[in-house]
């Protein structure tokens, strides 16, 4: 069951994405900066925030809730969302040192793995 609402959960997060990524670039008026995917992103990262604190705080959401929100439908939605919240666990953890080695290797090496894709692309 799991499984099942993670996959509908993302599913629906990535059709939200794209309708929502591509509402607002047509609404930037060609402007070249990414917003759509900004925005998306943002807003995956408030939204797991507020969330995770009422189900922490509150213990409103339960489990299999969890899944379908947090892993699918946000998951679906933005992965930089699902980043955000393990980077500020590490935070309230005390974990500093991972949370700054978590946020600056997945920025650079992903980038990094980007620019790599295109270079390996073009001897394919």
């Amino acid at each position: 069951m799991s499984y099942f609402l993670i996959f509908i959960g993302a599913g629906l997060g990535g059709v939200f994405r794209y309708l929502m990524g591509k509402t607002v670039q047509n609404l930037s008026n060609g402007w070249i900066f990414p917003i759509g995917t900004f925005s998306v992103n943002i807003l995956g990262c408030l939204l797991i925030g507020l969330l995770a604190q009422i189900s922490e705080a509150k213990g409103i959401i339960g489990p299999e809730l969890r899944l379908f929100i947090f892993v699918g439908l946000l998951g679906g939605f933005t992965t930089f969302s699902s980043f955000g919240y393990e980077t500020v666990q590490l935070i309230k953890d005390g974990e500093i040192l991972y949370a700054i080695l978590n946020t600056v290797l997945q920025v650079v090496l992903g980038l990094i793995c980007v620019w790599l894709g295109y270079v390996i692309g073009r001897f394919i």
